[in-house]
């Protein structure tokens, strides 16, 4: 889930923007996206897309529906282990959401990207999925979009709670260096509904 708000290199006491917002899950072979309604209440489920790290297609998808959702604000989950540590999946984070800040401002839409504690999101959505009745196979077909939910919802209630902005945004630099291949599998874009997959164990 995620964490305290904004850290180095961000601006602890900046307000927060206000409208709909986007929540990202960055997973190697799937990307889940949640959103949020114009009063930043409720975060719910959007869709899955699969990772094309070659073409970077679901990039572009993620930011036609921010643009087509006229989103305020975009959270990146960025996982971290239990000690505060980053590894590989906290790289990779940090390097999708440099792919869509440029893509952001190649469609001329540069919403602020930030990047916020996840540590605990992919758990806390089995837990959530579990406590539904669903079996773990049911799991892997709506635990991305369950764990951006987990994102979003944490980092809007924080930012009500606080008054102020949350999370560490994502600086020039992130974006620029963003062209840098992720290491993940090769696959196409394809956007599918609530029933599509989260991180089985290839993910």
């Amino acid at each position: 889930m995620t964490g305290e708000a904004g850290g180095a290199g961000g601006a602890p006491d900046a307000p927060y923007p206000h409208g709909p917002k986007l929540g990202v899950d960055v997973g190697q072979v799937r990307v889940g996206l949640a959103g949020c309604d114009r009063d930043g209440l409720l975060a719910t489920p959007i869709r899955t897309l699969t990772r094309d790290p070659r073409r970077n297609g679901d990039v572009r998808i993620l930011v036609r529906e921010a643009v087509e959702r006229g989103v305020v604000q975009i959270m990146v989950g960025l996982p971290k282990n239990l000690s505060g540590r980053e590894g590989a999946s906290a790289e990779m984070a940090r390097t999708y959401a440099g792919l869509l800040v440029e893509e952001l401002r190649r469609q001329a839409h540069p919403v602020p990207v930030r990047l916020v504690d996840e540590r605990l999101s992919t758990v806390s959505a089995h837990r959530s999925l579990h406590a539904a009745g669903l079996s773990s196979r049911e799991h892997r077909k709506v635990v991305d979009q369950v764990a951006a939910v987990e994102i979003l919802q944490h980092a809007i209630d924080m930012q009500r709670s606080r008054g102020r902005d949350v999370g560490d945004p994502v600086p020039v630099r992130e974006a620029e260096d963003a062209r840098r291949p992720l290491l993940t599998p090769t696959e196409e874009p394809v956007i599918k509904d609530s029933s599509t997959s989260r991180r089985d164990p290839e993910s």
